[in-house]
């Protein structure tokens, strides 16, 4: 994304969108701190191509502007490490998009039309969102593949979303934002009509489940994605 207006390398300010990427220090280092959750700066700096030093400034500086926050945590012997992590101010940098309006047309909906229709809207945004999917999902025939597809098309969409195979043949998929939390939070149908298509999508030979939930109070959200017949028995979060 282009701007006119010039960047201030210890600026944290990031734009009003899901779509977006870091541009200087201080945006890469929240964004790594989203995507990839509590670090040292020596973490950081190794990740960012940068010193451990460099990395603790930029922290510093973002702690200074409420953005994160620093933890103690012993390693065995010798002095406690000291993790770096996100405050609340820090995740409202990635914007939950338009949420106070989304937030206030589904109590419309919902007080004026009634929870049917509500859920109605709801299924046909599944549908439209189904029908985009299975076309982008056409070349894509491997499992690995589909799930490499899906989650280009979520972080396209504002979820940050990565993926990695879990060694015992199947898949997790994150998405580390939700841009629709607040209207999730507010209607959890779209966290049903989410899995849902998920579900689809990927084919009636696959098995998804949601693991982690960022509305449950999760970090970010995760699901398991494995052939039907090699799923094991596991714990789920739904």
């Amino acid at each position: 994304m282009s701007s006119s207006k010039p960047v201030n390398e210890n600026s944290a300010s990031l734009p009003e969108t899901g779509n977006w990427s870091p541009r200087n220090a201080a945006e890469r280092v929240l964004f790594h701190l989203k995507m990839h959750g509590d670090k040292t700066a020596a973490e950081l700096g190794r990740a960012l191509g940068t010193s451990g030093e460099a990395a603790r400034q930029q922290l510093v500086r973002l702690s200074d502007d409420g953005l994160v926050e620093c933890w103690s945590q012993s390693r065995g012997v010798g002095r406690p490490s000291q993790f770096w992590r996100l405050t609340a101010g820090g995740q409202a940098r990635f914007p939950d998009t338009h949420a106070a309006l989304t937030v206030e047309l589904l109590g419309i909906v919902g007080d004026t039309l009634g929870d049917a229709v509500l859920a109605r809207i709801i299924d046909a945004r599944e549908e439209r969102t189904k029908a985009v999917y299975h076309a982008a999902m056409r070349e894509a025939g491997s499992l690995g593949e589909r799930v490499a597809r899906l989650a280009d098309l979520r972080s396209a969409e504002g979820y940050m979303a990565d993926w990695e195979a879990d060694g015992e043949g199947g898949y997790v998929l994150y998405e580390n934002h939700c841009p629709i939390c607040a209207a999730a939070t507010a209607c959890q149908n779209f966290c049903r009509a989410e899995l849902a298509v998920f579900r689809d999508v990927l084919g009636p030979d696959t098995k998804v489940e949601r693991t982690d939930h960022i509305v449950m109070g999760a970090r970010r959200c995760a699901y398991r994605i494995a052939a039907a017949e090699d799923e094991p028995e596991r714990s789920i979060v739904r």
